[in-house]
């Protein structure tokens, strides 16, 4: 079910990759975290030489993730699992939420993770997407 813009216009979704060599994101909002995703599951492109420098928003990276490991179920299984809240929250007038994915360096899965998911978001929900990769901003590195 979605719901319209007009009957809520508050949704604020926070979307975040992160390193779990570092503390766990904070959560600004002062509800108590929302959802944490774990990718280290996930064969790690950065175990390989041709990969080590790049992002999970790099056309090599994403390559790799879609056809040499099991990313889509996994995030598929996460989309299943957020949308269920965030029917929720519509429903209930809350006004946010957030959404956590971390792996060993915050570099390559994550990262893809996140992009993935929040666009997903964009398309499906009429509500307000934050994306940040925590660790490539502690980095100096926009992307």
């Amino acid at each position: 079910m979605i719901a319209s813009t007009l009957e809520h216009p508050k949704l604020n979704i926070l979307v975040q990759s992160f390193s779990y060599k570092h503390q766990l994101p904070n959560d600004e909002s002062g509800n108590g975290g929302g959802f944490i995703f774990d990718c280290r599951g996930i064969l790690n492109p950065g175990r390989f030489e041709e990969y080590k420098t790049l992002t999970g928003k790099d056309s090599s990276v994403i390559h790799f993730l879609e056809t040499k490991t099991r990313m889509q179920e996994f995030l598929h299984a996460a989309k299943s699992l957020v949308t269920i809240s965030i029917d929720d929250y519509l429903a209930r007038g809350f006004e946010h939420l957030q959404i956590n994915f971390g792996c060993t360096g915050g570099q390559h899965r994550s990262v893809y993770c996140a992009e993935q998911m929040a666009k997903f978001l964009k398309e499906t929900y009429p509500v307000s997407v934050t994306l940040r990769h925590i660790e490539q901003e502690r980095k100096g590195r926009i992307l």
